[in-house]
């Protein structure tokens, strides 16, 4: 692992999560989308739509087609929100309160298994250098130090 990227450990880290997510998914006729956005929304009141999104760190359009694919298999509806009508808020179905408790199981599950795997300290070490390098990034203090120029020819090679 010493010869390894920080980053590439994250990516494949973190493709290897969402393969196996994805493939226990697939049982039930879902996807790891799915079931994320089961997990972030309001149970009882519904979330409004455009809070989903960076919510989930996910893109309009790819929302936009995980919710209408949810609508169709009747995990959510949709409705107008009664404190401001020009937004939309999204509720889930019976249906759908019943698939989010299986995608919590498969999230406990899988945090559970790890923590059987990994002592408290070592995960809380893990907790704390992720949410470093998440507020690196947030900050913007990866390429800060690198004029910009610079920055511009590293990326054009």
């Amino acid at each position: 692992m010493k010869d390894k990227t920080i980053d590439y450990i994250l990516r494949a880290t973190w493709q290897a999560v969402s393969r196996m997510y994805n493939e226990e998914a697939a049982k039930y006729g879902a996807t790891m989308a799915t079931g994320f956005a089961l997990l972030s929304l309001d149970r009882d009141k519904g979330s409004p739509s455009t809070t989903l999104g960076p919510k989930m760190g996910m893109e309009p359009t790819s929302l936009t087609r995980t919710l209408k694919s949810m609508e169709e298999k009747g995990l959510i509806t949709r409705k107008k929100n009664p404190v401001d009508g020009r937004g939309v808020l999204i509720h889930l179905t019976k249906f759908g309160k019943e698939k989010r408790e299986l995608s919590k199981n498969t999230v406990l599950k899988f945090n559970e298994k790890i923590r059987e795997h990994i002592p408290e300290e070592k995960l809380l070490h893990f907790i704390e250098v992720a949410e470093t390098i998440n507020m690196l990034i947030a900050d913007k203090n990866i390429f800060s130090d690198i004029p910009e120029e610079k920055q511009m020819q590293t990326t054009n090679k």
